[in-house]
């Protein structure tokens, strides 16, 4: 594991998850510990989307086990899954998600408040993580805000209930080149800084390589991605 001798906060064993006349995942392994960044790669329609959407619980796979913070969540009732979602998952989406009328600081306490804190409690935390991630917190609704303090933004709601384990998916896909570095680099440093692990999907090579582990979802089967870590090595 690259080095990695933390905990695993995510376990995937042998997912299958298929439609009909079609397999997206035939199998799919995968460990990530706390601290450590992934990333997958992989062409359009090969199933990375498919497989967050399995780890998050919103799909049911067809056979395998995904474990979050050390929980089986097959084993979960509807209800105990969104909770153990709410309270062990952070997930950031290409173009955010974000409630556009809202502020940011709004956007982000309400992920605290769907969690159940209270409302002194949360619009507090969610000022603290936007002023920590650069974000102007109230004056204008995030429709207002550049997509790159929009992907900042959508970070921080993310963070909002110290998640074990933070998604992201094609995350910088809607940002020019300025942007998209800023957002990637603020992105993997979150598990270096707070203990997490990290799981992203993505299109972008350059986005790709700065994670500490890549891999290549094809054919249903994820392998580890050599020319992404080759371009990682001559940078």
């Amino acid at each position: 594991m690259s080095g990695y001798t933390e905990r695993a906060v995510l376990e995937v064993e042998n997912l299958k998850y298929g439609l009909p006349g079609r397999s997206l995942l035939a199998g799919v392994n995968l460990r990530v510990a706390a601290g450590e960044s992934v990333s997958v790669m992989g062409a359009s329609g090969s199933g990375k989307t498919t497989l967050l959407t399995c780890i998050l619980g919103l799909v049911q796979p067809d056979a395998g086990l995904v474990r979050v913070a050390g929980v089986d969540q097959g084993g979960l009732s509807s209800r105990g899954l969104a909770r153990h979602r709410r309270e062990n998952i952070g997930m950031v989406f290409q173009f955010g998600e974000l409630l556009p009328e809202l502020s940011p600081l709004e956007n982000v306490a309400l992920a605290g408040l769907l969690a159940g804190k209270r409302t002194g409690e949360s619009y507090a935390r969610a000022a603290e993580l936007l002023d920590e991630l650069g974000v102007p917190s109230e004056g204008s609704a995030t429709a207002t805000l550049s997509g790159g303090e929009r992907q900042r933004t959508a970070v921080a709601r993310a963070l909002m209930n110290d998640p074990a384990l933070l998604l992201a998916d094609e995350p910088t896909g809607s940002l020019d080149a300025v942007h998209r570095d800023a957002v990637s680099e603020l992105l993997y440093s979150v598990p270096r800084q707070r203990g997490c692990a990290l799981l992203v999907v993505t299109h972008d090579v350059s986005v790709a390589h700065r994670a500490d582990r890549q891999v290549r979802l094809d054919g249903g089967l994820l392998s580890a991605d050599a020319a992404v870590a080759e371009m990682g090595e001559s940078t």
